[in-house]
């Protein structure tokens, strides 16, 4: 495989952001599965409330994605990136030492307006650096990059935040601080010179965005999948610990599972998913989650859950490197920065809605309810993905498939 890789077109730099993704994920994900949890006992409020939090967020960065485009396109990728990870550790100081609702939604607010900057410069360098042929496997990698961070922080995080919060929120600063200075210090900036800036385009050059009708449709049928994704990550594990008395430390090998099934196997799924048309294998991912958001209804025992996991993982396989290169695919280059912006947006009103939704279900109809509605909204995000437009263009299918 590694004879492979070095005969891809893959710079030194794409290799920094693959380490630096590596360093701050590691750090930041012994924090954020269990940061419903933190807050809810913290604050002693009902589940309800506290996604409230995450909500806010969620806001936050809806609005900050649509500045982060204009910027990444106009100001360059380099400093955006490096400002967004140095901010976003602060917030998790912030955070440590949040014991109030107020605190606690500053300093999620924090993170939420900041975030959104770093995923679509990043986004968009990537595209820079990578030819379209490439993308697919360069997108499977960074994943890789990123869920051996996910596979070894919540494990080590679990342990740690069981004894002592506080030193889990200072590891997931210091590793976003420490990819902030990586970037600031050894990488260049890779803006395309002399591309047409389009300034006279309404809504800050998104116009010409969200007059494609093909983008327009996959938007649309990613957030509803992104919304199946964000009730099971950030509510799952509040679910398992009240119903079922499943620990932090217990619950962290769940992520760590869907962590090491993209280490071991994204990069050979995705030489698999590319041979065909990128519609129906991101229709397949999401039918997936549907699936799994509807074991997790029925589940009793830690195993099944475990199960559930391993499932949603599967969509996940397929379905991320795939949306990730159709979207890039998609963009002028010199408006990358805004395609990837809408395309980053789709988690940002998916975490905004979904928790928010199904914490009032739990709260009101029980946690069944709350993942039946996670399986119809999975099943609607595949639909949605096959009756996209029948006629992709052929230079996007061609691209996203890495031929």
């Amino acid at each position: 495989m590694l004879s492979r890789l070095h005969s891809h077109p893959y710079p030194r730099q794409f290799w920094l952001m693959f380490a630096g993704m590596l360093i701050s994920t590691t750090g930041a994900s012994m924090i954020w599965p269990f940061l419903m949890i933190y807050a809810s006992e913290k604050l002693s409020l009902p589940l309800g409330t506290v996604t409230l939090l995450m909500t806010l967020s969620s806001f936050m960065g809806l609005m900050s994605s649509f500045i982060a485009g204009p910027i990444v396109d106009r100001l360059g990728r380099k400093w955006a990136m490096a400002v967004s990870l140095l901010i976003n550790g602060g917030g998790y100081l912030l955070l440590s030492r949040a014991e109030t609702l107020p605190a606690f939604a500053l300093a999620m607010a924090v993170n939420g307006t900041f975030n959104p900057i770093y995923r679509v410069g990043a986004d968009a360098m990537l595209a820079d650096l990578i030819p379209p042929q490439w993308r697919t496997n360069a997108y499977a990698l960074m994943r890789m990059s990123n869920n051996v961070g996910v596979a070894l922080g919540p494990a080590i995080g679990g342990f740690i935040a069981s004894r002592s919060y506080g030193i889990a929120f200072y590891c997931a600063a210091a590793g976003l601080a420490t990819y902030g200075l990586l970037v600031l210090l050894f990488a260049r900036e890779t803006l395309p010179q002399g591309a047409p800036e389009p300034q006279s385009e309404p809504l800050g050059g998104y116009g010409q965005v969200l007059s494609d009708r093909l983008y327009r449709a996959f938007l649309v049928a990613f957030t509803l999948n992104q919304m199946v994704a964000a009730l099971i990550w950030v509510l799952l594990s509040a679910h398992v610990k009240r119903a079922y008395g499943i620990s932090e430390s217990l619950y962290g090998w769940l992520p760590t599972t869907n962590a090491l099934m993209v280490v071991f196997f994204q990069y050979g799924v995705s030489k698999i998913t590319q041979r065909y048309e990128p519609r129906r294998m991101m229709a397949l991912g999401a039918f997936l989650y549907g699936l799994a958001a509807l074991g997790i209804a029925f589940s009793t025992t830690y195993w099944a859950f475990w199960t559930c996991m391993v499932v949603m993982t599967i969509g996940e396989l397929i379905i991320v490197p795939t949306s990730s290169t159709f979207a890039a695919n998609l963009a002028p280059a010199h408006m990358r920065g805004r395609y990837m912006s809408l395309y980053g947006l789709t988690w940002g009103v998916s975490a905004g809605i979904s928790p928010l939704v199904g914490g009032n279900l739990y709260e009101w109809l029980g946690a069944r309810a709350m993942w039946l509605g996670g399986t119809l909204v999975g099943s609607l995000s595949s639909l949605l993905f096959l009756r996209m437009r029948q006629r992709i263009p052929a230079e996007v299918t061609e691209t996203a498939a890495g031929l």
